[in-house]
């Protein structure tokens, strides 16, 4: 059974602990606060990304992103060949009086247009100034930072993993199709199978016939070399 008036002592003696402790107030807007990467300030547009999908308008809840464009008709790259026609962005503008922060929008762009910046210093006296148009979302797109560095022990993505067996598969075929087209060295003389052999030592019983005065070796019996002189034994 707890002690009555325990809760209220603790309380104190958080109380006590704090009043102990010197408080830090930033010095805002002199000193800036050191914000994380991924805080949600505003979003900045990279425009060369933006095809006019339209996939962050529809899925925005509040509503709050305005997309304007027209088509263009692109002549053919090659003679013969088809026109084609693509959508050219007019207007991209976003309504940070509607918008809540959700990140919908980042989160659904397939082609990486759109990112989360740090800043928040935009507030304005008129709400009407709210809706930054493209050219205003550009400029926050120089204010996002770097994406962290990937775990050093993280799997290696799909796609570069890719393009490495593809890169290692080509240096092979290639390495492959060096050795077979080139010829085969010649072989070092003495190395190889029908090279002359070397002249035998005369009285080495190899079948070479003796000088005219010479004597067999002590070790050699008289007849023994094939094809030796008989003439050439001792008396």
């Amino acid at each position: 059974m707890p002690i009555p008036g325990s809760g209220l002592a603790k309380g104190l003696a958080v109380t006590l602990r704090t009043m102990t402790k010197r408080s830090h107030t930033a010095q805002y807007p002199e000193v800036q606060p050191h914000l994380p990467p991924r805080s949600r300030g505003v979003i900045g547009l990279f425009e060369e990304n933006c095809t006019v999908c339209m996939l962050c308008a529809r899925e925005c809840p509040d509503w709050c992103i305005y997309i304007d464009s027209h088509k263009e008709t692109v002549p053919a790259a090659t003679p013969g060949g088809r026109e084609r026609s693509r959508n050219v962005l007019d207007r991209f503008a976003i309504d940070f009086s509607l918008c809540m922060y959700c990140g919908i929008c980042i989160e659904v762009c397939p082609f990486d247009a759109l990112f989360w910046s740090p800043e928040f210093e935009y507030a304005e006296t008129d709400i009407h100034e709210l809706t930054h148009e493209r050219d205003k979302l550009r400029e926050w797109m120089w204010t996002v930072p770097a994406p962290p560095a990937l775990d050093p022990a993280a799997e290696e993505p799909k796609e570069i993993a890719a393009a490495r067996k593809a890169v290692e598969k080509a240096e092979a075929a290639a390495a492959a199709a060096e050795a077979e087209a080139t010829p085969d060295a010649p072989s070092t003389p003495g190395t190889g199978s029908g090279t002359p052999e070397t002249p035998a030592t005369p009285g080495t019983g190899s079948g070479t016939p003796a000088g005219p005065g010479s004597e067999p070796s002590p070790g050699d019996a008289p007849g023994t070399g094939a094809g030796t002189d008989s003439a050439g034994g001792t008396a």
